[in-house]
């Protein structure tokens, strides 16, 4: 019934009950307990769902943008309480994650656990030279703090860089650092799990296999049935 920000929210105002008592930020629901929002009984589903989606070019991670431009969420299923893990700017492309399942959300975008992701870029002058790559490596000084790339290969036109943190556009203020200008970004990974051959626009829902990738297996998962196969762009 609302984001992830939008539940805290409503939990912090003291909206929420679960089985009779005030709510509090962290809390566990109880299996059986019953869940009501401003004295309102709400469904709560026994199963989490996650979707793997290639965002295209142009498209915002935004619910809502006040300019009007289209919403990942359009591409998606309309799945109460679903939200993109993490972000991609609006001109950049790739996997993207979104999910219903907080607790995917905060192992997935918490730097404590580690997870990467790697990322295609094709540069404005080429393929940049091993020494600016190294410096990737080695980490170079943003205007928020020190960055540093887990790995940095030259490619053609471009690199492929790893992260394991996620800040602001950062990609590609890294390789403006090293006087490289990135004129097309596509994330190819978030941890073990590949975009494969999902079309731009296409989507598919996580399989048992995509999330031992990811190193988690959600509570209450089904066993795979109609999940995993891709669909088209809308």
């Amino acid at each position: 019934m609302a984001s992830r920000r939008a539940a805290e929210d409503l939990v912090r105002a003291g909206r929420v009950e679960i089985a009779g008592d005030r709510a509090v930020l962290g809390q566990r629901v109880p299996e059986g307990a019953e869940v009501r929002v401003d004295g309102r009984p709400i469904a709560v589903a026994a199963t989490h769902r996650t979707f793997a989606l290639n965002k295209p070019r142009g498209v915002v991670t935004t619910a809502h943008d006040e300019r009007g431009r289209g919403s990942v969420l359009d591409l998606l299923p309309d799945v109460p309480g679903l939200h993109t893990i993490g972000r991609l700017d609006r001109d950049s492309e790739g996997l993207l994650l979104a999910t219903t399942d907080g607790e995917l959300t905060l192992r997935l975008t918490h730097p404590r656990y580690g997870h990467t992701k790697t990322y295609r870029v094709w540069c404005e002058r080429g393929t940049p030279p091993p020494e600016a790559l190294t410096k990737l490596r080695r980490g170079i000084e943003l205007d928020d703090g020190p960055a540093r790339a887990l790995a940095a290969r030259a490619a053609e036109g471009g690199a492929v860089i790893v992260l394991n943190e996620g800040r602001s556009h950062q990609v590609r203020r890294m390789c403006e650092a090293i006087g490289q200008r990135v004129v097309r970004l596509v994330r190819t990974h978030v941890g073990g799990l590949p975009l494969a051959d999902l079309e731009p626009g296409a989507y598919r829902e996580l399989t048992m296999r995509d999330f031992e990738r990811l190193g988690y297996m959600p509570t209450g998962l089904e066993q795979e049935t109609r999940r995993g196969a891709p669909r088209r762009p809308r």
